[in-house]
């Protein structure tokens, strides 16, 4: 049973109703034209071989027919990172219209392979901390999007899971330490945990096989909590780290609610059916003529508290009235 609070959608609704407040200036298509998205990621083939039912969802929605005015491109690098420089120079031998990223190695590949096919990120951490844009309000490239406030999501994050867990001393963070906007996100965990009195356990991973180690090393020296950092990589080996923290008795804090959804503990993130739709109405806008220069980089500020109440109770955690109050999800 689950128990949910309305949600308004404002930062979605805002960026669609707004489509034609900015100037559409450069990258104008002729009228008619049919139109070719590109779609990288650095994670696994789907197994339709599309890009994500959300991104086409959302783009029909605002009036493209897929197959009839619109086509997609999509290129995975199945966690294989080396590979993303060649995908993304694939999608610009293709003369895409424009290039939809996800994640931040997919949009660091798709910056370098051109500068000026416009290309949208989600997913790619804090895009002016990486270097992916100049500033949120003036991107000054081909590159625009949203935008994932690192630092704030870190502190919070590792606060909630402390207020789950008050007696946690050692809280082990999984991360992509591959992915340099992954990193970012563990160095702002790191400077958190100092300001709560937590000692970080390091666990980084760079490929599948890394997981192994890192799960045995908590084996070895068991952490009070765990934190998981989201990318391609975790997300592709997301249920070996569920199953070992359930089976551990590992409180451990997720970033999308998928996670409470499969059984794990908590997570506190955005919502990726938002994200999609900001990234449509980016692709709309570029598709009708604006520049990405153009295009102030959406900074995402509802995030969602979802808590699973049996695997709390299975870990024998009593949660707190208050963060039940402030949750906008309980599954029961």
């Amino acid at each position: 049973m689950l128990r949910r609070r309305n949600i308004a959608h404002l930062g979605a609704a805002y960026l669609i109703a707004c489509q034609g407040a900015l100037p559409r200036v450069g990258f104008a298509q002729p009228a008619g034209k049919r139109r070719h998205i590109g779609f990288l990621y650095a994670g696994a083939r789907p197994a339709d071989g599309a890009a994500p039912a959300p991104l086409r969802r959302a783009l029909q929605a605002l009036g493209y027919t897929e197959g009839t005015d619109i086509v997609y491109e999509g290129r995975w690098a199945e966690s294989h990172n080396e590979r993303l420089d060649r995908l993304a120079a694939e999608l610009v031998a293709l003369k895409v219209d424009a290039i939809f990223t996800l994640g931040g190695l997919a949009a660091a590949a798709a910056r370098q392979a051109s500068t000026s096919i416009p290309v949208v990120v989600a997913g790619a951490g804090d895009v002016v901390e990486t270097g992916l844009v100049a500033s949120l309000a003036r991107p000054g490239g081909n590159v625009t999007g949203i935008n994932d406030p690192a630092a704030v999501l870190s502190g919070k994050r590792l606060e909630i899971l402390k207020e789950l867990v008050p007696s946690a001393t050692r809280v082990a963070v999984l991360w992509n330490a591959g992915d340099p906007a992954m990193t970012l996100r563990y160095r702002h965990i790191e400077q958190a945990a100092r300001l709560l009195r937590v000692r970080v356990v390091p666990l980084g991973v760079r490929e599948p096989d890394d997981f192994d180690a890192a799960l045995a090393a908590m084996g070895r020296e068991r952490p009070d909590a765990l934190m998981m950092v989201t990318d391609s990589l975790t997300t592709l080996n997301r249920q070996r780290v569920l199953d070992y923290a359930t089976a551990q008795r590992i409180p451990a804090m997720y970033e999308l609610a998928n996670v409470p959804h499969a059984g794990g503990l908590v997570s506190y993130g955005s919502d990726f059916g938002e994200t999609f739709q900001l990234a449509a109405a980016y692709l709309d806008k570029i598709l009708k003529g604006a520049h990405p220069r153009d295009l102030p980089v959406e900074q995402q500020n509802r995030f969602y508290l979802v808590i699973n109440m049996k695997a709390a109770k299975a870990l024998g955690l009593a949660i707190p009235p208050s963060l039940l109050l402030r949750a906008d999800e309980v599954i029961e």
